[in-house]
């Protein structure tokens, strides 16, 4: 009998556990995907892309990092499903096979900032969430991805 209660208690001791805060904050961590808002005639992409850091400027930078390698490596979902909506890279583990022209192109103030301008954010378009460590920021981005395309294909990630 004894053993039964021990046991009951240790139950609803996990259980209670489970519901604590500490646990509902993780969810902040998660990095969705950056959301398709407009595309614009000269090949670029407007998203709505999320970003996590110590400070405003490190989200935001974290944020544009995030939609370039979204355009990159997943694609944005466009609601006609154009080839916007298609990865300019298709190949597998691309990133990591690359990684010699990768790791310094999104470096802090690296080349991957030739291609987002921030010329559609709109006053309070930026969203922002914060826990006792980091902000997570919601910023719109504009994409050039024609002009990211043609890089890649002058230093041999893609071909033409």
């Amino acid at each position: 009998m004894k053993k039964q209660i021990i046991g009951l208690l240790a139950v609803a001791l996990l259980a209670g556990a489970g519901c604590s805060k500490k646990l509902a904050d993780t969810g902040s961590y998660f990095h969705s995907g950056s959301e398709y808002l407009n595309s614009e005639g000269d090949g670029s992409i407007t998203v709505r892309a999320y970003g996590m850091g110590k400070t405003r400027e490190d989200a935001i930078e974290q944020a544009c990092k995030n939609a370039v390698r979204d355009v990159l490596f997943k694609g944005v979902q466009t609601p006609e499903n154009t080839i916007l909506s298609r990865p300019l890279i298709r190949e597998i583990n691309a990133e990591e096979k690359y990684q010699y022209f990768f790791n310094p192109f999104f470096a802090d103030g690296g080349a991957y900032r030739r291609f987002v301008s921030m010329e559609d954010r709109r006053p309070k378009s930026d969203g922002v969430q914060a826990n006792s460590v980091q902000q997570r920021y919601a910023v719109t981005v504009r994409v050039l991805r024609s002009e990211l395309r043609q890089y890649l294909v002058e230093h041999h990630i893609v071909k033409p």
